[in-house]
């Protein structure tokens, strides 16, 4: 591999313009495309097959309310008065709603002849529904409608609106995201030493995050995409994408140090650190294509999506930044590095003292960073997760939720509905309405609701606690065992809640699999790589002391609340049921880039004949530098989606910004090189009856054949 990497980078450094050329023109026609063939996301989270989808279709058939969005616009009295008493200002509310663009219907909470108002009159909605499907809804009608709500505010009412209509897309590119951008650009500075290289380096990874966040527009024109997923893309592909060029241009910058003309220090950095990069790549992608496993269509898609954005990150790093390192030439260096006479690279004191410090108390190195990662993991053992989703705190969302609770319960803004289909079913749904209003945690159950042909009835039970709880969880678990012994029309139970606990159940089943073939096909890719049975154990078992730590800084932030001011957090509550199993598939791929990384260069000082705690030692000087300047990218990169980040990605990406820093302060600095130090020769140990496997020469040893020929260099640019 190292052998094609190199000729591949030398046809890039050889063709450097039509290469450069040929990504723009990329760029250019995906951003035709996704204008011209571009579709909306979806919000919908649901897996086809389920009892809780199943029903919603079935509904659909049955009753013909197709997938519109819709507002729910709650209305409260002035204290000691009553909602009859407004009678002409909730007139007037509900016509100026009607008169908003694109709405079919508003009710009125006031209709005799169906109320939506509360026993004691106080509080009550007007429901809207609009043509458009959930996510379609224009921001000029969302302003509209918010303009009729502040009207019916000057009557002293206190009105507030919710529901799908008023949901907006998630967005990329946020003031908070720039801040993170901004920061990964100060550290590429700092590391290089020229703003020049730094520039190009976050301009070809946004070239590399441009075409994948377009195609996937692209693609959601012909799909149903979840609307997450050009987020969570547009994030793992702009953090892998600089890291990955990083560690390309760093090994380029050596080459020159060293004394090579400019093609052979581009050659040479693509097959070396083209490889790691390219094996670091195939690793992050089986990961995230491996949550197919999970057998959840919006999932897959998700995963798939981010593997496809880092491909493109990776044919970026070994044939765009060689192009445009090609066309820089030597003004990569600083001005004293250029000036300087040939010489081999020494990093500063501070990183081998580090490296020897660790490997001579490598037992109290070891037993700190297992202790101290344990303990951090201790709240994952609380873990609840959810895809009941809450309003931004403080917004007219969240206030109409609270009065609607306040006034009807906890429950009613997560009711859960019963279909009951067959011969007879609006009778037997009038039976079993009497079972299910006695069980513990039914407030109420609504009259049965037949259907026009009469083949199907529903019913809606009230919860008596809130839609994201436990008890809320245990009871759709109850009525579908009382539901089951029915005699007469089969039952179907569904609703948000019930979405949500058929999600997390699925996930629940597949995630140990999902574990089980990820780490199984990255161990078989580590042994390739470094041909050790203990390297790629020491770095899967680092892996799950990272996830551990992620997942419980997250547990203790999102839902106990810990620090929650510090990252922004409007209120606490269950994780999205999403983040367990995306969390754990994206940090395993990023940190087997770190593990692949650092050990290779620790690998390839061994192969040279370094002593074992030589070789960590000169690999991790050599290495590290690197590794924590793409570590200190990735995080902040994964930090700026926190603190006004899109609520579902919010606590992934605070998830995966922990994870990085754990992974690469703790593992991959303290117990990775404490752990071989430890391990000694035994580490490079292959047992004979595997060394028939192929070797994938990530440290580029075979390129030790390949003579350096003099040819003329670019002119630099400028």
């Amino acid at each position: 591999m190292a052998k094609l990497l190199y000729k591949l980078g030398l046809g890039a450094h050889r063709h450097r313009l039509p290469v450069v050329l040929i990504w723009l023109l990329v760029l250019v026609g995906a951003g035709a495309g996704a204008f011209t063939l571009g579709g909306e996301t979806s919000n919908s989270m649901s897996i086809p097959g389920q009892e809780s989808t199943t029903a919603l279709e079935r509904i659909q058939q049955k009753f013909g309310s197709g997938e519109t969005a819709s507002a729910r616009v709650v209305v409260k009295a002035p204290d000691g008065q009553k909602l009859p008493q407004h009678l002409k200002a909730i007139t007037d509310l509900v016509s100026d709603e009607a008169a908003v663009k694109g709405v079919r219907s508003a009710t009125n909470p006031l209709d005799k002849a169906a109320p939506s108002v509360n026993r004691d009159l106080t509080v009550g909605y007007s429901t809207v529904t609009f043509d458009a499907k959930p996510g379609d809804v224009t921001g000029d009608q969302r302003a509209e409608l918010t303009k009729a709500v502040d009207k019916a505010r000057a009557s002293g009412l206190t009105v507030e609106v919710t529901g799908t209509a008023m949901q907006e897309p998630p967005h990329v590119g946020g003031p908070a995201e720039a801040v993170g951008v901004v920061l990964a650009l100060v550290v590429l500075a700092l590391t290089y030493g020229s703003l020049v290289t730094a520039g190009m380096n976050l301009l070809t990874s946004a070239i590399g995050v441009g075409i994948g966040t377009l195609g996937i527009t692209i693609a959601s024109g012909f799909m149903d995409l979840q609307s997450t997923t050009p987020v969570l893309a547009s994030m793992l592909g702009l953090a892998v994408g600089i890291d990955y060029a990083l560690f390309i241009i760093n090994r380029y910058r050596q080459e020159l140090r060293r004394g090579s003309d400019v093609g052979h220090a581009v050659a040479t950095a693509v097959g070396t650190a083209g490889s790691a990069v390219v094996t670091a790549g195939l690793t992050v992608v089986i990961a995230l294509v491996g949550l197919a496993i999970a057998g959840i269509p919006f999932l897959t898609q998700m995963g798939v999506s981010a593997a496809a954005t880092i491909i493109v990150a990776v044919l970026i790093a070994v044939t765009l930044v060689p192009a445009v390192l090609s066309l820089l030439g030597r003004r990569v260096l600083t001005r004293k590095e250029r000036s300087a006479a040939p010489a081999e690279h020494t990093d500063r004191g501070v990183i081998r003292g580090w490296a020897k410090t660790v490997t001579r108390n490598r037992v109290v190195a070891l037993l700190l960073s297992v202790v101290a990662l344990g303990i951090v993991a201790i709240p994952v053992a609380s873990m609840d997760t959810t895809l009941i989703q809450k309003p931004p705190a403080g917004s007219t969302q969240e206030r109409a939720d609270r009065i609607l609770a306040q006034g009807f319960g906890e429950g009613f803004n997560g009711p859960i509905i019963v279909l009951f289909e067959g011969n007879g079913a609006a009778a037997t749904a009038t039976r079993a309405a009497e079972p299910i209003a006695k069980m513990s945690d039914v407030a109420l159950v609504t009259p049965a609701q037949p259907s026009p042909d009469g083949s199907a009835a529903l019913v809606t039970v009230i919860p008596k606690s809130g839609p994201d709880s436990t008890a809320t969880e245990q009871l759709v678990a109850d009525l579908r065992a009382e539901l089951s012994h029915v005699d007469g029309a089969k039952a179907y139970v569904t609703g948000a809640t019930a979405v949500s606990v058929d999600v997390a159940t699925s996930l629940d089943r597949a995630l140990p699999i999902y574990l089980a073939v990820v780490v199984g096909l990255a161990l078989v890719l580590l042994v390739l790589v470094f041909r050790s049975l203990l390297v790629p154990l020491v770095g899967v078992l680092g892996f799950l002391l990272t996830i551990g730590a992620s997942l419980g800084a997250t547990v203790a932030v999102f839902q106990w609340g810990w620090l929650g001011d510090a990252v922004n957090l409007a209120s606490t509550g269950p994780l999205i049921s999403l983040t367990p199993i995306l969390v754990i598939g994206i940090l395993f791929g990023l940190a087997m880039d770190y593990q692949i990384f650092l050990v290779s260069r620790m690998h390839e000082a061994h192969h040279r004949g370094a002593k074992p705690v030589e070789a960590i030692t000169t690999g991790f000087r050599q290495a590290a530098p690197v590794v924590v300047a793409a570590a200190l990218i990735m995080f902040s990169v994964f930090a700026g989606f926190v603190p006004a980040g899109e609520p579902t990605m919010k606590s992934i990406a605070f998830a995966l910004a922990a994870g990085i820093f754990v992974d690469a302060f703790v593992v991959r600095m303290v117990l990775v090189p404490a752990a071989l130090a430890l391990i000694g020769e035994r580490a490079w140990w292959l047992p004979k009856w595997l060394r028939w496997l192929p070797e994938l020469d990530v440290e580029g040893t075979a390129l030790d054949s390949f003579e350096q020929k003099p040819e003329r260099e670019p002119v630099p640019v400028g």
